[in-house]
């Protein structure tokens, strides 16, 4: 259920992020996609199916830009990167979400295993404030 959950919120950024590239004629949507491991992991496919079985086909009718890295200091930098490449929002998971926060331009959407709140990246769960959202799998 969260996974489907994440991508709503993918979604529903795109979506928006279409409406405006509908004024550029050609525009395709531009994920960014940042992880803290350098091999793509059964969550990254999993990620891109659920695209595929919504319409979006990568390459044709989206763009996903990857950026991943083993140590967690050179993702800040990649974060940039994504922002400096145009992306219309940043996916993010983990880790490397805490490398997201530094971005401020972009809508960031995140799966996070802890409290959000407590580590900093949004102001509450009801309203995250900001450009960051995403899903939590917090536990009590």
């Amino acid at each position: 259920m969260t996974k489907k959950m994440l991508l709503f919120l993918v979604v529903a950024t795109l979506s928006q992020a279409q409406i405006a590239a509908a004024q550029i004629w050609g525009k395709i949507p531009r994920i960014g996609f940042l992880a803290l491991e350098n091999r793509p992991s059964g969550q990254v496919e999993a990620f891109r199916q659920g695209l595929r079985d919504l319409g979006y086909i990568e390459g044709r009718t989206i763009k996903i830009e990857y950026r991943a890295h083993e140590d967690r200091v050179q993702l800040g930098a990649l974060a940039s990167e994504l922002v400096r490449e145009k992306v219309d929002v940043i996916v993010t998971r983990g880790a490397a979400t805490r490398a997201a926060q530094t971005v401020k331009t972009v809508p960031v959407v995140f799966g996070f295993s802890g409290d959000p709140v407590e580590a900093g990246l949004v102001k509450s769960l009801a309203r995250p404030e900001a450009n960051m959202t995403g899903i939590t799998m917090l536990a009590f």
